[in-house]
């Protein structure tokens, strides 16, 4: 089984390549995963249940990152055994280019086998199988990337709405802290002095 395309990604290579490198945001992507995790520093294990046409199974395996170019392009390896329902390896390349101010270019190229009942399935149920958790991944990817510029967005622009501290005139002559505490108890006397006299 062999697959390649191209996303637009709504965020910025570096922004890209962090969430692509963090595991709990790709489980938050990946349909029915239900655990990513760092085994190593370039390895992961994961666990996630799949169906394939009649063949439902959950699956443990393992990831290993190679080639890594940060921010532009990895390669990945990845096996995993689903019991009776059989097993897959294979390989992908990941590559990110710049496409203009926040977005990015993801294009990929993977390579699979499989064997025991996923193999006497058929390529065609498989394939489409692997096609349809791709555009689910992908989907739930480009939102949550998408939801997370615009939360800061909002909170860089709710940073430029907050007034700006007024610079200090150089010609006020500059005052030690007790002499203004002096100045305040004087003020305050006065103030309740005169409230007294008025009433």
């Amino acid at each position: 089984m062999e697959m390649t395309g191209e996303q637009r990604i709504p965020a910025s290579q570096a922004d890209t390549w962090a969430a692509l490198n963090d595991p709990e945001f790709l489980k938050g992507c990946v349909p029915g995963c239900e655990s990513i995790e760092r085994t190593g520093e370039n390895e992961f294990s994961v666990l996630m249940t799949a169906r394939v046409g009649p063949v439902a199974a959950k699956f443990k395996g393992r990831m290993l990152i190679s080639d890594s170019r940060p921010p532009n392009s990895y390669a990945l390896g990845f096996e995993g055994q689903g019991g009776v329902a059989g097993f897959a390896k294979g390989s992908a390349s990941v590559s990110l280019t710049p496409e203009g101010e926040g977005q990015t270019l993801l294009s990929y190229q993977a390579k699979a086998n499989v064997g025991g009942k996923l193999a006497q399935i058929g390529s065609r149920l498989v394939d489409a199988a692997a096609q349809k958790v791709a555009a689910e991944f992908f989907t739930a990817f480009n939102e949550r990337m998408s939801a997370m510029h615009a939360t800061a967005a909002v909170h860089a622009d709710e940073a430029h709405a907050l007034p700006q501290p007024v610079p200090r005139d150089p010609d006020v002559p500059d005052l030690a802290p007790a002499t203004l505490a002096f100045f305040a108890a004087g003020a305050l006397v006065v103030f309740f002095i005169a409230i007294i006299v008025l009433l």
